[in-house]
């Protein structure tokens, strides 16, 4: 594959953009540069997955475009409070989604639907108070998605009107895992040198941008200001800038035997290769994506460890499973927030429409990923020795 041509790509988004030109701050075309290389020497994309990447890639360029300029003329979408999101954090597979979404039920929370984050920026000729082409063209592309790769739902319960994770807006600052979707272990270790500052803080920007379009659309009154519920597993390698940037953010962890969660997050991630490369190799998929995983957990573990307790709440994927409602209530105490009636009902209400036990089994073995049980323990031990093992 040929490289991605950055200086054409930028432009190709200013022209989309009605001529805009200012993408808004951050070091993102430098990081545009290492992934179009790495892309380009590596990753071994077919020439469909190198259109849908380099279309990825444009669209969020035009929404940089359009993001900064909404902010010019509407100075007071940065003036949005969104400073104390309750964020949850874990490795994939550990029933982050379930959690998100019973909470997301609560109109006191604020989330971001798979639409939002996909679709972040009006398009042209969109008014920010009337979102129906983006909700038709996210709704669309959920469709196409489940009929190129169906085994997706039983990996990920894709939905696009459901909350989903803030990891599609933190890519806008291509500082990201893009190893999520193609084989670019140069940009990836590019990017474990860098500073994620700018990316919280342009997700922060973001998120404001989220909440003033909701409120221009009636569907968060004026006061009180919402409080963000957030999700996504990246958090576990930057928890210390998270907090840095939202300073009252509380995080609940999530927590699931990486012996179980690790073979199943690299079926997802080749699942993923797969929309991008003719033959992507699973053995790379097992080998990065448990390495990168073993580095998160210990980070975070690290970084709680030189935070007060207080700002954190554990919780177990069986009990999720088993007794939702149980840690409902324990969230909501650490949240500082009464668990209503009204909660409940549209929780339970949300969880009979979504049962756990209709979704297709999830099938694969550690083996096709180069992974055993084993090297799993081994690699996780200070983690599995404090949050599995240890069930006091």
């Amino acid at each position: 594959m040929n490289a991605i041509n950055v200086k054409d790509l930028l432009a190709r988004a200013s022209e989309q953009a009605g001529g805009l030109a200012d993408f808004g701050p951050g070091n993102y075309r430098e990081a545009l540069e290492v992934l179009s290389d790495s892309l380009a020497r590596e990753a071994g994309l077919s020439p469909q997955g190198a259109q849908l990447l380099a279309g990825k890639l444009l669209a969020q360029l035009v929404n940089r475009l359009v993001i900064q300029d909404y902010c010019r003329r509407h100075p007071e979408i940065l003036q949005e409070r969104v400073e104390d999101p309750l964020v949850i954090v874990g490795l994939p597979r550990t029933g982050t989604t379930l959690l998100q979404r019973m909470l997301a039920t609560d109109a006191r929370f604020c989330s971001a639907a798979w639409w939002e984050t996909r679709y972040p920026a009006p398009l042209p000729g969109e008014d920010a108070r009337d979102a129906s082409r983006r909700i038709a063209l996210a709704r669309d592309e959920v469709a196409q998605m489940i009929r190129f790769i169906p085994d997706i739902l039983a990996i990920h319960p894709l939905d696009a009107m459901a909350a989903d994770e803030e990891f599609m807006l933190m890519e806008h600052s291509f500082l990201c895992a893009m190893d999520s979707y193609a084989n670019v272990p140069g940009y990836t270790g590019w990017l474990a040198r860098q500073d994620h500052t700018e990316v919280y803080a342009y997700l922060k920007t973001m998120l404001q941008f989220l909440q003033w379009q909701k409120r221009q659309r009636a569907e968060t009154p004026a006061a009180p200001a919402q409080r963000w519920v957030l999700k996504t597993p990246q958090h576990l390698h930057t928890l210390e800038v998270l907090f840095r940037v939202f300073p009252g953010a509380q995080v609940v962890l999530t927590h699931r035997d990486p012996v179980q969660t690790i073979p199943s997050m690299a079926s997802m991630a080749h699942t993923l290769w797969k929309m991008y490369a003719d033959a992507p190799d699973p053995i790379a998929v097992g080998r990065q994506w448990s390495e990168q995983m073993r580095r998160g957990t210990d980070h975070a573990m690290a970084v709680r460890d030189a935070m007060p307790a207080e700002r954190f709440l554990d919780v177990r994927f069986e009990d999720t499973v088993r007794d939702p409602f149980g840690v409902a209530q324990a969230v909501y105490r650490f949240a500082g927030m009464p668990l209503t009636e009204a909660a409940r009902a549209g929780m339970w209400a949300w969880m009979e429409s979504n049962p756990r036990n209709q979704r297709a089994a999830h099938a694969y073995t550690p083996e096709q990923f180069g992974l055993s049980q084993a090297q799993l323990e081994r690699d996780f031990a200070g983690y599995r020795a404090r949050h599995i093992l240890n069930r006091n």
